[in-house]
């Protein structure tokens, strides 16, 4: 097969389920422009620019900044303004409770203070009354009320931004789902689905955490910082508010600076994670050939180095921690001897009560308390950062196959295609195809055929419009049906006139009945049924215990390769398209299922304009026309009488198959009878 060398089993499916509807942006026309456009004689005209080399579908190296990502998150927020407004409110009101919390405790204190220096005796003989007279009742119901109110707040601040956070993970990550459905063939063939499944995972994660940490954590401290600042100013000398501040100062920024230098040691950590987790899903993915060579050990080793790679990162990262840790309880507890022994001073000389000392004792536990988990919600918080820059990154990935604007959906009528002199090449430096250029006219067969490597393949990328055409230094040349250039017209209607039955078949690792109904979602399980028959599995499947629900498992490794193969036929003739590509249809098939679908696949060819691409000459016979391709040259066209009588390389093909056929030949000569029928 010809393609980017590197492809594995795992993307086939990509190639498979060309009937995935991809969501673009369609912008008003200007249909005379279009028209003029269409009817321009300039077929050799390179009018859209060549596919992009290889790395085109890689991400951007450099990561945004912060302040980056924080507005590339805001848009998603902003969606809900009465929300987050009310719950911002909410959050300022429960630190203002917060805040008379020790307010209510100084007053309650210094309201005991007589009652304590009374005797035991008259202790004993006071009236209780006059504790309520005096107003100390009411301080301890406030100070109980207060609390209240301060959980009450915060309860309704998560509430009311609860629906906020769920819908922005949703929203991104279904437009991170529908974006990577929308990339280039190549950046999915280029890509680690393990490594980037995690960076998904990661970065949805990151969005609760980051809009977790700064509502719930950074910005109510902020808010309490500065309401502890304004009281310590108002009411008590300047020196508390100093100090105060000093302490919070030297606390955040040594916290900030460390956490930067710890930054990289996470960021390792991350990576080395991806890449061994990318490289588990590989091998599990691959299990059959991990076992055909018996490579466990050597697939253990490999896992292994990464995960030792892993541990060492995780080693510094902790040890750093440790560091950062330490260093934060030093300026709080200098910060906290300084206040206490000011305070102390106070108390002894008569400046301040003892309820006064409990406030600022309270105040300042009210603020390193959360103080001490700064470095850690830093860190979590820079991390968070980090994983939704990755996601976010992915959505900066180029699309390289997008619809021009103003694209219009595909008016199918009769499905002439035509290859006008199209040069394309995945890479710079190899080039697939040359000048190709013919015609598959409306309800007709052509036939491709060629040693593996000469392009064939490619033919079908093309037509479903996985790459655009062209090549570094060539012409483009264009891909035409019904008149259409396939780069003016929409993907999704492009590819919903198209089916194929690939070569390679993967499945879902769902059930049998959904892998045939994947062809056309919203049709009766009658036809479901009938697709089935027609592809002859509905016996297969109906002798199976769960009979259409049998689960088909990962890729479809609990079929055989033929009855992968004639689910995919049936999906394929369920969705009933206009157009169709046989790439090797039944080259997993035993030669009696091959007569029978070979016969119901020229059924369904009947008055449909389709590309077979094949290696099994026999099998062709019938086409009205035959290609044969050459390292990417058309090197010989005709039918199959025209061929063999030309003697060519489409003879030498022909007269080798029935070479390695041997005996008699009546398989061959079969297969060329239902061919003929």
């Amino acid at each position: 097969m010809s393609g980017p060398v590197g492809g594995s089993a795992q993307y086939a499916g990509f190639c498979e389920n060309t009937s995935s509807t991809i969501l673009t942006e369609s912008l008003p026309s200007d249909l005379t422009t279009r028209q003029a456009l269409r009817a321009a004689p300039t077929p050799n005209m390179r009018r859209y620019p060549a596919a992009e080399p290889a790395s085109a579908g890689a991400a951007p190296a450099k990561p945004r900044n912060d302040w980056q990502v924080i507005r590339s998150l805001l848009p998603y927020l902003l969606e809900f303004r009465g929300r987050v407004t009310l719950a911002l409110s909410c959050l300022v009101m429960a630190k203002v409770a917060n805040l008379g919390v020790p307010v209510l405790m100084k007053h309650i204190v210094d309201n005991l203070g007589p009652v304590a220096a009374l005797s035991a005796t008259a202790r004993a003989h006071a009236d209780p009354g006059l504790i309520v007279v005096g107003g100390l009742g009411l301080l301890v119901i406030a100070y109980g009320l207060v609390r209240l109110s301060t959980s009450l707040f915060t309860e309704l601040r998560e509430i009311l931004f609860s629906k906020v956070t769920e819908s922005a993970v949703r929203q991104i990550a279904l437009r991170v789902f529908r974006h990577l459905h929308a990339l280039s063939l190549r950046f999915h063939l280029e890509r680690q689905t393990g490594g980037m499944s995690r960076d998904i995972e990661r970065g949805t994660r990151g969005i609760q955490s980051m809009i977790s940490y700064s509502l719930y954590n950074i910005l109510p401290t902020l808010i309490e910082v500065s309401l502890v600042l304004g009281f310590f100013i108002v009411r008590y000398d300047k020196f508390y508010a100093l100090v105060t501040l000093g302490a919070l100062v030297s606390y955040i920024t040594f916290t900030v600076k460390v956490t930067e230098w710890r930054t990289h040691f996470r960021r390792t950590m991350n990576e080395l994670d991806s890449k061994a987790n990318a490289r588990a899903i590989d091998s599990l993915i691959n299990y059959e050939t991990v076992k055909y060579f018996g490579n466990e050990a050597f697939e253990t080793q490999r896992y292994d180095e990464n995960l030792r790679r892993y541990r060492a990162a995780a080693i510094r990262s902790q040890n750093s921690l440790s560091v950062l840790n330490f260093g934060q309880q030093v300026i709080v507890a200098t910060g906290l001897i300084l206040i206490l022994w000011h305070a102390t001073q106070g108390v002894m000389n008569g400046t301040m009560t003892l309820g006064d000392l409990v406030l600022v004792n309270t105040f300042m536990l009210q603020l390193y308390i959360p103080l001490n988990f700064l470095g850690v919600i830093y860190r979590e918080l820079k991390q968070a950062m980090t994983d939704m820059d990755r996601m976010f990154t992915l959505l900066d990935v180029n699309r390289e196959v997008a619809d021009p604007p103003g694209a219009q959906p595909l008016a199918c009528n009769g499905g002439t295609v035509r290859f006008e002199h199209v040069n394309f090449g995945y890479e710079p430096a190899r080039q697939i195809l040359h000048d190709v250029e013919f015609t598959i006219a409306a309800g007709t067969t052509t036939a491709v055929v060629g040693h593996s490597g000469s392009g064939k393949s490619t033919l079908s990328r093309l037509l479903f419009r996985f790459y655009d055409v062209g090549f570094d230094g060539a012409a483009a040349g264009r891909i035409t049906i019904d008149g259409q250039d396939i780069r003016e017209v929409t993907q999704d209607s492009l590819r919903a006139a198209i089916g194929i039955v690939p070569q390679d078949t993967v499945l879902f690792n769902d059930t049998i009945y959904y892998n045939i109904a994947y062809g056309n979602p919203s049709a009766p399980r009658e036809a479901v049924i009938a697709a089935a028959r027609a592809a002859h599995i509905h016996d297969f499947v109906e002798s199976l215990p769960a009979g259409y629900e049998s689960m088909v498992g990962e890729r479809g490794l609990k079929l055989s390769g033929g009855e992968k193969q004639r689910v995919a036929i049936a999906r394929t003739i369920l969705k009933n398209p206009h157009i169709l590509i046989f790439d090797e249809a039944t080259s997993a098939l035993d030669s009696r299922s091959e007569q029978a679908i070979q016969a119901e696949l020229r059924h369904i060819a009947r008055d449909r304009t389709t590309l077979v691409i094949a290696h099994r000459l026999s099998t062709i016979v019938h086409a009205e026309q035959i290609i044969v391709l050459d390292k990417g040259i058309i090197v010989e066209r005709g039918t199959h009488d025209e061929l063999l009588r030309a003697q060519g390389l489409y003879a030498q093909m022909w007269a080798l198959q029935q070479q390695r056929r041997g005996g008699d030949g009546s398989e061959e000569a079969s297969l060329y009878a239902v061919a003929l029928s």
